[in-house]
């Protein structure tokens, strides 16, 4: 087995990407910390043609180059805004006709893997702060809670990890 160049791995240009029909899933950061966390999200969502990312609360915005370094660019290919209000925003997705899934460990949760997106429907996922997670008023208003079964000591996962797995997950079963 050979490992494959740079140049033989068929990326896109981030113009390709701009128009290239995307997953219906929109992440939703809601109070992330840390700016690697963040820049790690913008490089998962561009692997997965992820439609949107949305920046909330205390999370830093592009340009910034703590962000740039685990990005690598994916800055510029994933469309992403900022909205103060995480719980605002999940309301007016849920009016515009999108499914909000609060990520986090809660009471009926749905195990990931027991979740099956529903076809010609989008949805946004919600990621928590890396210490007290997803707000509670927007788990609150969240459509359904779903959370990654784990069955080590800790239960907990970073969340560039969880976000990693969790749009694995959706783009494998919506696709």
């Amino acid at each position: 087995m050979r490992k494959l160049k740079n140049n033989e791995l068929g990326r896109i240009s981030i113009d390709e990407f701009k128009s290239t029909k995307k997953t219906p899933i929109i992440v939703v950061l809601d109070n992330i910390r840390s700016l690697n966390n963040i820049g790690s999200v913008f490089r998962t969502s561009d692997a997965f043609l992820i439609e949107k990312i949305y920046l909330c609360g205390i999370c830093a915005t592009p340009p910034n180059k703590d962000i740039h370094k685990t990005a690598l660019g994916a800055t510029e290919s994933v469309a992403w805004e900022y909205v103060e209000n995480t719980l605002e925003l999940v309301k007016k997705l849920k009016v515009e006709g999108v499914k909000v899934l609060a990520v986090e460990q809660a009471e009926n949760s749905t195990k990931l893997n027991n979740f099956y997106p529903q076809e010609n429907q989008k949805y946004a996922i919600v990621m928590g702060n890396e210490v007290k997670g997803v707000q509670q008023e927007v788990v609150n208003a969240a459509d359904l809670c779903i959370e990654i079964p784990q069955l080590g000591t800790k239960h907990s996962l970073n969340i560039s990890v969880t976000t990693g797995v969790v749009l694995w997950d959706l783009f494998q079963k919506i696709n």
